[in-house]
């Protein structure tokens, strides 16, 4: 471990574990920044302990993280109250005093994990802290320094200890981009489907994907934009493709229940418009996937996408089963083509392909991937050799079933590379059959409980007459 940094907690929502290591190791390759634990964390414990080379480091990853609640720069930690204050009473206070001069306001809060306290218990908590060098006036509001206290009893609410496993204190530092998952809801989003992509992962997506100012961005399966609008507003200049004419155009039926119709103002454009972000929106076009009409020389600098499944959204491409199905040129201008099945393994596979064509080096593809929790293998994901699995993460959707977040990086340019094999394992078809099996389970226990019923009440008639 390098011994040179500061000291800093990183204090982590209690959402989305799976995801931390990736999103943070995201960033710090994004921003070429070098983070070193402390102490190894858990996956359940919200905090890691770390080392920054400098603030401004610390500043970068947290403000940028959506998992993130916030940074402090750690002053002192114990596995008790009464050693963390021998420890802060033992702290240097030349590294204290430039914070809490006498020009400069101050404020102490008490935070607690799977634990409440009433305010006149974190007040009580507060006024320990009186042998603290003080020098400047208590301001609640915007104080020129916030320090902090926490106190975490595990992750179970129900049956938390008397006395806290850990307590910290310090001085905060930033705080993440939690604020932006309510300002992003889909609650009050302009235009959703019913596959929209919900803020936080939409957030989470576009941190993986490594987006910065200026970067191109595609989603080529945009459905109605949510993943363009995350991307947005990192600063990407956005570009969706989707082969559902009346999605693009908001000619679906609403997905709000209060809502019967659309309004005439609907659309990808209008989630752009309603956040400022349409500076950064170049356009949505009608486009099958399977059939790319991309220049070739086009570069990405990131794609993000959720494909279908072929459950909630059907997967479908230009096609017909005729045989030398041919147009007329009178029927030409009014045609609409045709659609067959666009297999989930074939979709993968297209996707991969063209992210190794049309992304630039060292650009990332981050899409959803979905599973069966019971033969998941890593051998069965996706894979090309011009590019890098670099994270995968788990959704757990149902008992079955789970999504992973999967983040490609190129490595290699498209002309050096093999071709790839297409030995993707179909999701849908395994889930429709899970499906059907369940019913019939469901089948045969409910018969089997009805002939029990019948069973018993002839016995209890039997037991009757003989009485």
């Amino acid at each position: 471990m390098n011994q040179a940094g500061k000291r800093y907690l990183l204090w982590f929502a209690q959402e989305h574990v799976e995801f931390r290591f990736q999103e943070i190791n995201s960033l710090l390759t994004a921003f070429n920044i070098t983070m070193d634990f402390i102490e190894k964390p858990t996956d359940l414990q919200p905090y890691w302990m770390v080392k920054f080379a400098s603030e401004q480091d610390a500043k970068k990853i947290t403000q940028r993280s959506v998992l993130l609640r916030s940074c402090i720069e750690l002053w002192g930690h114990s596995n008790s109250v009464d050693g963390l204050h021998e420890m802060m009473k033992k702290f240097p206070e030349h590294l204290m005093e430039p914070h809490l001069d006498e020009d400069k306001s101050f404020k102490i809060e008490v935070e607690t994990f799977c634990k409440h306290f009433t305010q006149q218990e974190k007040v009580d908590k507060i006024e320990v802290f009186e042998y603290l060098p003080y020098k400047g006036p208590v301001k609640l509001k915007d104080p020129d320094t916030c320090l902090q206290y926490i106190e975490y009893y595990g992750v179970d609410p129900n049956a938390p200890p008397e006395s806290p496993y850990r307590v910290f204190f310090g001085r905060w530092i930033a705080s993440g981009l939690r604020q932006l998952i309510k300002y992003l809801s889909l609650k009050t989003r302009k235009f959703i489907g019913n596959t929209s992509m919900d803020a936080q992962l939409s957030l989470l997506m576009a941190n993986q994907a490594q987006i910065r100012n200026g970067d191109l961005v595609l989603d080529p399966f945009v459905g109605t934009g949510s993943l363009l609008v995350a991307a947005a507003q990192f600063g990407g200049y956005v570009l969706g493709s989707d082969i559902d004419y009346l999605m693009l155009h908001a000619r679906t039926r609403p997905s709000r229940i209060t809502q019967q119709v659309r309004d005439d103002d609907e659309g990808v454009k209008a989630n752009m418009m309603q956040y400022n972000l349409e500076k950064h929106y170049l356009d949505v076009l009608v486009n099958d996937c399977s059939i790319p009409f991309w220049r070739d020389n086009l570069m990405f600098d990131a794609i993000i996408t959720d494909p279908p499944y072929g459950i909630r959204e059907s997967t479908e491409k230009i096609g017909t089963s005729k045989v030398n199905c041919k147009i007329s040129e009178d029927h030409l201008k009014t045609h609409i083509p045709a659609k067959v099945e666009y297999s989930l393994s074939t979709v993968y596979f297209d996707l991969l392909n063209f992210s190794a064509k049309h992304l630039k080096m060292g650009g990332r593809l981050v899409c959803w991937f979905p599973i069966f929790r019971d033969d998941y293998s890593e051998d069965d994901l996706p894979r090309h050799p011009c590019m890098k699995l670099e994270a995968n993460s788990e959704q757990v959707l149902t008992k079955h079933t789970s999504r992973r977040l999967l983040t490609y990086e190129k490595i290699a340019e498209y002309d050096n590379c093999e071709d790839v094999e297409n030995t993707i394992k179909d999701f849908r078809y395994k889930y429709y059959e899970t499906r059907e099996e369940s019913r019939q389970e469901r089948r045969s226990r409910k018969a089997e409980l009805r002939a029990k019923g019948r069973l018993e009440a002839e016995r209890r008639k039997v037991t009757k007459l003989s009485e």
